[in-house]
């Protein structure tokens, strides 16, 4: 699937410019970001759009040197899934904390 980058924003969109998905990542200050939203239409529900999504913030975020606070649960949940991309989060060790 093809994604549109954009500053803190990575989407996909249809033909008629209707965002099917997207993460958020609205910047704190210079090196730190906030993981706020991750939505996926119903219409592709299934197809690991979501991760797909992540992952790309992820890239994002080393290419420019950032790190991330979670506040997003999609978000939440996929790195602690993904230990080998906690190297982006500003605080790994929260993912320790009860908030599943």
């Amino acid at each position: 699937m093809d994604f549109t980058r954009e500053k803190n924003r990575i989407s996909h969109c249809n033909a008629a410019g209707n965002t099917l998905a997207e993460i958020l990542f609205p910047a704190i200050d210079d090196t730190t970001v906030e993981i706020t939203h991750t939505f996926v239409d119903p219409s592709l529900s299934g197809q690991g759009i979501a991760a797909q999504l992540t992952a790309a913030a992820v890239d994002e975020l080393r290419s420019s040197h950032r790190c991330a606070r979670l506040t997003c649960s999609y978000a939440l949940q996929w790195f602690r899934q993904h230990p080998e991309a906690q190297d982006v989060l500003e605080n790994p060790s929260s993912l320790a904390s009860d908030h599943k």
